[in-house]
């Protein structure tokens, strides 16, 4: 567990905020698995730093840790963690590969996941967490990070809020004469979190564990639903080591499209998480990232959230498989 918390608008912010912190820059290189949201890599960029995506495993979907160690270079500068769907990254590996290098986390689907029984967001430097309507720990929209550091912890909280060294509360129990001083030595950003939704995260963070206990149950029953499908894979299970927070269940499957076009007309929403990063023309000359390449065909999101009753998560067995057995 880490001793400091600080509060953004997203993880997005939260993200650019760890690159300020650990001082990312032109000419600095940071890898990202190229299988995540596209803020993970755009927060490298927009700090002048150089996304260098690296691959997938295969069975996990998390960062190929044997990609990582051939893409560390002379100029690298951090790696990123992405906790992929809820499944932690194996981090004493990623460890004994970076070195001295820091390791960010990005925990935007991990809340509550665990790594050797150890929570998820003290694993590395720095922990980024995603707090938006979707997610396992929902407040409508924010963010945080987690850390050891109490300077840096200090130096977010300035540079969240314009680089200002006392927020309005803080200057409350100054000398009433002067309550308005402050001052500013860094330019930041204005990405706090606002007091509204924080309100709302405390109330949410007491049914986290209950919510992501129900995420496994359906899991379970996807898993057990889909045994004899050979069409279909099911993520890698929970183990020891590993305890997913199950925020996706990313399935691979065989004739994806038609399979999301099938689940959609009979009412049942499916998505994809992810198109691979490197693909997006944003990001200019592309490397060749062939397991992110050959799964991005075959990857689909299946409904899971803890109001998922039992009788809709057989409606979506009894389609998928019919769907299968007609193939």
């Amino acid at each position: 567990r880490v001793p400091y918390c600080v509060g953004f608008n997203s993880c997005t912010a939260a993200l650019d905020m760890a690159m300020r912190l650990i001082g990312v820059n032109h000419g600095d290189e940071v890898i990202v698995p190229t299988n995540t949201f596209v803020s993970t890599a755009h927060c490298v960029a927009y700090n002048l730093g150089t996304p260098i995506f690296a691959d997938i495993h295969e069975r996990t979907l998390d960062l190929d840790i044997d990609d990582v160690a051939r893409k560390i270079g002379p100029r690298t500068r951090a790696i990123i963690a992405v906790h992929y769907g809820g499944r932690p990254v194996d981090m004493d590996r990623l460890k004994a590969v970076a070195g001295n290098i820091p390791i960010i986390e990005d925990c935007a689907h991990a809340a509550g996941a665990r790594y050797k029984g150890q929570p998820v967001g003290g694993l590395g430097v720095i922990g980024c967490f995603s707090f938006h309507a979707v997610k396992n720990l929902a407040m409508g929209e924010g963010g945080a990070l987690t850390l050891r550091d109490e300077k840096l912890a200090q130096r977010a909280k300035r540079l969240r809020w314009l680089g200002i060294d006392k927020g309005t509360w803080d200057r409350t129990g100054v000398d009433r004469s002067y309550w308005w001083e402050y001052q500013v030595d860094e330019i930041g950003l204005k990405s706090h979190l606002n007091d509204i939704h924080a309100a709302i995260g405390l109330v949410q963070l007491a049914k986290l564990d209950a919510g992501n206990e129900r995420r496994r149950q359906i899991v379970a029953m996807y898993r057990e639903g889909f045994r004899n499908v050979s069409q279909l894979r099911m993520p890698a299970p929970d183990d020891e080591t590993f305890q997913s927070s199950w925020h996706l269940c990313e399935v691979l499957a065989e004739r994806r499209d038609e399979l999301s076009v099938f689940l959609n007309n009979r009412g049942i929403n499916t998505g994809v998480h992810y198109k691979p990063v490197h693909m997006y023309r944003c990001y200019g000359n592309r490397p060749v990232l062939p397991v992110a390449e050959q799964l991005f065909p075959r990857m689909l999101t299946l409904p899971l959230y803890p109001g998922l009753n039992d009788s809709d998560v057989s409606r979506v067995i009894d389609s998928v498989c019919q769907f299968c057995n007609k193939a």
